[in-house]
């Protein structure tokens, strides 16, 4: 089954827009079709980007909806031990912790928005592509 991993702003676009793109992916984790990766960094990240004040105010949910959000992607998600440290994006070295993931969790794929990761394009075998790239080669 292919394996992902998704940007934490491909997180917060899911919540913000249910019926995009990224949305779209997660139901595809959500109905087992593929593989979500993820480690513990990752989701620190998620958590501290969907607590920014004005991200709060386009989601509107609590910190408690956003912990039940982030525990239901725990059980749904692949947890890689992020044992692995890289430095690979100079640029933005926190960008770094979705290519650890990737490699540790044997990853297909890293979707991302995020240039600095896409401008890879490929790192050790991993695509780095768009949500919209990635459903079109999954046939979305």
């Amino acid at each position: 089954m292919i394996k992902i991993v998704l940007d934490a702003n491909i997180y917060v676009s899911a919540i913000l827009s249910p019926n995009g793109k990224p949305w779209q992916i997660i139901d595809l984790v959500k109905n087992n079709k593929i593989n979500l990766l993820i480690s513990l960094d990752i989701l620190s990240e998620i958590k501290q980007v969907m607590l920014y004040p004005k991200i709060v105010k386009l989601h509107r949910c609590d910190s408690k909806e956003i912990t039940e959000f982030l525990e239901r992607l725990l059980s749904i998600a692949i947890v890689t031990p992020g044992n692995l440290k890289i430095n690979i994006i100079k640029e933005d070295p926190a960008d770094n912790k979705y290519l650890e993931c990737a490699i540790e969790g044997n990853a297909d794929f890293v979707i991302s928005g995020d240039h600095h990761l896409t401008n890879l394009k490929i790192f050790q075998g991993i695509k780095i592509i768009t949500p919209a790239m990635f459903l079109k080669l999954m046939d979305y």
